[in-house]
């Protein structure tokens, strides 16, 4: 699915992985200082983060059902999805743990879904990337250095390649 001629599905996964690694990191300074606004703060971001996720993933489920059965991207977009999909529950889960302590405080448990989740995204990240820069899923295929703008209603003609005559 695409808006404006780009694929939604990209535009959106960097809501919940940025919201992800960023409770974390507010985690992490919960418990290195005690602060509860810390604990507060994670626990706002992973809401969004679960939200952001739950729709990326909406989009993401869409290109996928359009890639080729039995390809190697289908094989992959599989894995990234399911990853995706897990990762999006390690911190539902995280932050249902926090709910009702004071500050929204993460136990032990919370924090390791949380730090798991964000591991996780390293991977599914990197086979996104697989997806898109190895295997060209999604990628417009009359892509170049000098395509015109996505929001034109016509497909650029290939640049014009001179023979040299061999003699």
């Amino acid at each position: 699915m695409k808006l404006l001629g780009h694929p939604i599905h990209p535009m959106l996964v960097v809501f919940p992985l940025g919201l992800f690694a960023t409770a974390v990191v507010f985690d992490i300074l919960f418990l290195s200082t005690a602060n509860l606004t810390f604990a507060t703060v994670s626990y706002y971001m992973i809401i969004a983060g679960v939200i952001g996720g739950l729709l990326a993933a909406v989009f993401g489920f869409a290109d996928w059902t359009g890639l080729p059965v039995n390809s190697r991207a289908k094989q992959i977009g599989l894995w990234h999805g399911l990853g995706n999909f897990m990762i999006v529950v390690l911190f539902a889960v995280s932050w249902f743990l926090r709910r009702g302590n004071a500050g929204f405080t993460p136990d032990g448990v919370a924090l390791f879904l949380s730090f798991a989740g964000v591991a996780m995204a390293l991977v599914t990240a990197w086979l996104g990337g697989e997806l898109v820069f190895r295997l060209g899923s999604n990628v417009d295929r009359n892509a170049n250095p000098n395509a015109p703008s996505s929001l034109t209603s016509h497909s650029p003609k290939p640049p014009e390649t001179k023979q040299m005559s061999h003699r």
